[in-house]
């Protein structure tokens, strides 16, 4: 069975951003997310995290009330769609890949927005279960 292997970023929105994310940085050790692909993002135990707050009005993770998306990192995000959709959940793969790599959207059952991210470029070790 095909499994997230972890967080691949927390996104929530925040009505100064800039400011929050600084906050974080500062008293919790969590990186600023980079603004290039040249710049690395935090790295945690277990693999690369972004820790991004977005503004307040942000549509790039649905309705304005969802304070918060996930993203989990996997391995083979083909092999997870198909498997989540056999299961009946609607996966939204974007058609483009980036220079971090590949990416879905999901919702839970109560409406909450999930992107899967395979990473490239980046390692991510496959746990075997």
């Amino acid at each position: 069975m095909e499994k997230v292997l972890g967080i691949g970023g927390f996104f929530f929105r925040s009505s100064d951003p800039g400011k929050l994310a600084d906050w974080y940085s500062q008293h919790l050790g969590i990186d600023v997310s980079p603004k290039d692909y040249d710049t690395a993002a935090w790295r945690q135990s277990g693999g690369t995290t972004v820790f991004a707050p977005f503004a307040q009005d942000t549509k790039y993770f649905g309705d304005p009330s969802q304070q918060w998306m996930i993203n989990f990192r996997v391995s083979d995000l083909d092999a997870m769609a198909r498997q989540l959709e056999a299961a009946g959940i609607t996966v939204d793969i974007d058609s483009e890949t980036y220079p971090n790599g590949r990416f879905a959207q999901i919702s839970d059952p109560e409406g909450n927005p999930i992107q899967l991210w395979q990473p490239i470029g980046i390692d991510v070790d496959r746990e075997e279960h």
